[in-house]
């Protein structure tokens, strides 16, 4: 076997090496396959950067060997030698993980520049102030990236030379005030460091590679992956690349750009660009670029050639494309192309109008949208209503549409902790940066003032389905004093704003919304995913509105209605502290006679908007000191109300208090001690569901289930209890009526033991959220204390109660549906937890032969496209 290769040229890899290359140096060494004009050079893998982590974040000598081994390549191919004082190379330095992680992680501009190569290029180019800008650049970046200074601090020093100046933009300074940045610059390295700033270009090199593989672990990256489920082991290649530059005067500049609308979907080109600039003025918002159509007037051959290039990546890669390019003196560059990140209406949009075009298959172009993106479409809009009497305050770009309302945020660790809160916040920047994913996350929605569409908060925004109005030029803003001023009116930290994220208005006020429908390109699409999967997906629904919003929503049925949510109804609650009170059966009796009604109403309300689909309806599961109250003061109020002394009551909620309500007095438990509450609850049950059958005609099978079970004996103790009550309401009402009694799997014991349970259930539904508790040992209440710990050491990528632990908790699921299937060969199993929600779950779900999976109503478009994503992959 040959040394293992870690450093690859751009002409040695393709698209189908991006595990290796990252998807970034997959993608250049596809396009310079393609003749497309790429500035040539090579990446350094994805395996280097695990290297570099299983070293003790060290790089070992033959990667630095293997790497100035392909830059003598570079140089033999560019003509120019790094560090040369006749021909001098400079290079980017940037980082292409296998997943998209735009802006998550770090690039370092114009590397190999020093103060003899600077003197060079700016004779070379007959360009000093061009020199020099490229050199303040660098210094800022390598200062940044690689050695931690704050950015702010470089800056700081910009913006003070603008004053001096009276300059407006960084393009009004002369080569003068730029050489005089670079001596301030270096000043700040080296009272920062305490060392000058660094010569040698290659130690500049390999500092930056390091540098690069080090971001890969910046918190930012760490939420950003968590947020996306990419995992930690896949590590980041980097692209060392030789430079062109579109700052060199008025015939260079650089732009990003799209082969389709990434906000509304719209088959056209989208493109921004900025003249004399490099890519990241473009991105940081610091100047509004000009749109590409403005192009074809100023250079109309290039333009010609960029939208053939467009056409010819979108076609190759069979889907919307987002790139970056540069035009140095008059001839176009590309610097990358990956699949383009886009707002869920503009992916539905795409995903039809692709087969449309026959571009793609149904199959394949049900991958083209994210699960989770759904998200933002189900969520509410601006009432039309309120907006034909509501004025605009200010205008900016629709950059991710929705809509938001909260009160104003300036800093995004504010809007983290006052969303923590329950506050609902809109985060109000000049321009976003990656460490501002956090606050990004928690606020409704996004309203910078500089900044394109193709802005970091834009780009950011989109892939989160987060509502986002950038590049807002009427608003000022002082961070400091956290005010925001616009048409005189000066607005604080505690007023309302509401942004439009699909038309870019702003609103001075609070304004209401509406729910959202299902129609056009999302109505197609989801059809396609129904026709495809064959993992159905049913809803938690406790109440009539949200099984009624769910049937809405494409649910096929209910796989959890949590009785107990209808118990704390002001009109009941008093009947079930009765229950509570009791002090034998017969009084216990007596207040479930109260309740019986009640519930039998719920259950009729729940048939009849489910009609035709399957109810499961889990039987009554909390501990009952939850229904009382522990206030002393309520206490008194509720002796009075029950007719009894505050010492009994007193007694009764001390005698019901546990140390461990989680695994307590609940469940399955509280039918062993209390059967009557079974009968009741099944009494129930039964008798809606002969109620809708007569009136309405719909052939309901109730679905009993057992919650909390871990042995066979108590299953067949409270089933027994059902079963003789429901044959005798039948019998008596002559009803021929089929009904099922299963159990709720969320005891780790029960999964052991399923084949011995499943002689009695009819049916399974996994209950993750405690089985994940009690698999793991924690309480899902308590872990958010000590997860963020867990997240920054390493130990979880992500949250076991967001995404389920498919090595621990999964193989309890496995197991217990194997056993249940060996037991009962027709077993129907599902999963009720949050966890039949999440992508990665259904997907494991189908892979495991479940029946299906249940979420909560608004999740059930997100459940029908991943089964349907996960039915594609497993044929392939």
């Amino acid at each position: 076997m040959g040394k293992k290769k870690y450093v690859y040229l751009f002409n040695e890899g393709e698209a189908s090496m991006k595990n290796l290359l990252g998807g970034k140096g997959a993608n250049l060494a596809e396009m310079t396959n393609l003749g497309i004009p790429v500035p040539k050079g090579f990446t350094v893998t994805t395996e280097a950067c695990n290297k570099y982590y299983e070293d003790g974040e060290k790089i070992s000598q033959e990667i630095i060997e293997e790497i100035y081994e392909k830059l003598e390549v570079l140089e033999k191919e560019t003509g120019k030698g790094f560090g040369s004082l006749d021909n001098p190379l400079l290079v980017s330095v940037r980082s292409g993980a296998r997943a998209s992680m735009p802006g998550m992680m770090d690039t370092i501009l114009n590397l190999g520049l020093n103060e003899n190569t600077v003197k060079v290029m700016a004779e070379k180019t007959n360009n000093p102030r061009f020199a020099y800008d490229s050199f303040r650049r660098f210094i800022q970046m390598f200062s940044d990236v690689v050695m931690g200074i704050e950015k702010r601090n470089f800056e700081d020093l910009l913006d003070k030379m603008k004053e001096k100046k009276g300059a407006k933009f960084d393009t009004d300074l002369n080569s003068e005030d730029l050489k005089e940045l670079v001596r301030q610059f270096k000043e700040l390295y080296r009272k920062e460091m305490g060392n000058e700033f660094p010569e040698d270009p290659k130690s500049q090199l390999i500092e930056s590679v390091k540098a690069v593989f080090r971001s890969w672990n910046n918190p930012r990256a760490i939420v950003y992956r968590r947020l996306n489920d990419i995992p930690g082991e896949w590590g980041t290649a980097v692209n060392v690349q030789e430079m062109v530059f579109g700052n060199k005067g008025n015939t260079s500049g650089t732009g990003v750009a799209f082969s389709r609308n990434p906000s509304t979907g719209e088959k056209k080109i989208f493109a921004e660009y900025l003249m004399n600039a490099q890519g990241e003025d473009v991105v940081a918002g610091i100047r509004t670029p000009e749109p590409i159509e403005k192009l074809n007037q100023d250079m109309p051959s290039i333009y010609e050639q960029f939208m053939g290039i467009v056409n010819t990546l979108e076609n190759h890669y069979r889907d919307m494309q987002d790139m970056e390019f540069t035009i140095e003196e008059g001839k176009l560059y590309f610097l990358q192309t990956r699949n383009g990140k886009r707002t869920a209406q503009a992916a539905l949009k795409i995903a039809v109008d692709l087969v449309e075009e026959k571009m793609l298959s149904k199959e394949e172009a049900v991958l083209k949208v994210e699960p989770k993106q759904l998200d933002s479409l189900l969520h509410p809009a601006f009432d039309e209503r309120v907006l034909k009497v509501s004025n605009p305050i200010a205008k900016g770009l629709p950059a991710s549409p929705g809509a938001a309302c909260g009160k104003i945020s300036f800093t995004a660790e504010e809007a983290k902790q006052r969303a923590e809160k329950g506050e609902k916040v809109v985060l109000v920047r000049l321009e976003t940066s990656p460490e501002d994913i956090e606050g990004m996350i928690a606020a409704e929605g996004i309203l910078t003032v500089r900044g394109g569409m193709t802005s970091h908060a834009a780009v950011v925004a989109r892939g989160m389905g987060t509502c986002c109005v950038a590049g807002c030029g009427e608003l000022r803003v002082n961070e400091e004093k956290k005010t925001l001023e616009v048409g005189g009116k000066v607005y604080t930290s505690e007023d309302y704003i509401s942004i439009d994220g699909s038309t870019g208005s702003v609103y001075g006020s609070s304004i209401g919304t509406v729910e959202p429908k299902i129609s056009g390109h999302f109505e197609i699409f989801m059809k396609w995913a129904d026709e495809i999967r064959s993992l159905k997906v049913r809803t938690n629904a406790d109440t009539p509105r949200d099984a009624k919003q769910a049937v809405e929503f494409g649910a096929e049925g209910i796989g959890l209605c949590r009785t107990e949510h209808m118990f704390f109804a002001e009109d009941r609650i008093m009947a079930v502290r009765e229950m509570i009170v009791s002090k034998n059966e017969e009084q216990r009796r007596k207040a479930l006679e109260k309740i019986l009604p009640m519930q039998r109403e719920d259950f009729v309300g729940i048939y009849e908007a489910m009609e035709f689909r399957p109810c499961t309806i889990r039987l009554l599961d909390p501990p009952l000191h939850e229904f009382l109250p522990h206030d002393e003061e309520d206490i008194k109020e509720l002796a009075k109300e029950l007719d009894i002394t505050f010492d009994d009551l007193k007694s009764t909620i001390d005698s019901l208090h546990e140390f461990n309500p989680m695994m307590g007095h609940r469940g399955c438990r509280l039918a062993v001690s209390y059967p009557e509450i079974a009968e009741m609850q099944t009494r129930a049950i039964i008798e809606a569901a002969c109620k809708v059958k007569e009136e309405k005609g719909y052939d309901i099978v109730p679905e009993i289930m057992i919650p909390l079970v871990g042995e066979l004996k108590e299953l067949k103790f409270v089933k027994d209890i059902v079963v003789k009550t429901a044959d005798s309401i039948l019998k008596e009402k002559n009803i021929d009526m089929k009904y099922m009694v299963g159990t709720m799997i969320e005891v780790p014991r029960a999964a052991v033991t399923a084949d011995e349970i499943a002689k009695e259930a009819e049916f399974f539904s996994f209950g993750t959220n405690d089985l994940t508790q009690m698999t793991f040992g924690f309480s899902r209440d308590d872990a958010g204390k000590f997860l963020n710990d867990y997240y920054s050491r390493k130990i979880y990528e992500s949250d076991p109660f967001a995404r389920l632990d498919q090595t621990g908790v999964g193989a309890l699921v496995k197991m217990a549906a194997e056993k249940g299937r060996a037991t009962r060969k027709g077993i129907k199993l599902g999963i009720c937890g949050e966890h039949g929600g999440d992508p990665s779950s259904v997907e494991f779900c189908h892979d495991i032969g479940l029946n299906y999976v249940s979420c909560s109503p608004f999740r059930v478009p997100l459940a029908r496209l991943a089964a349907a994503q996960a039915q594609v992959k497993n044929k392939r």
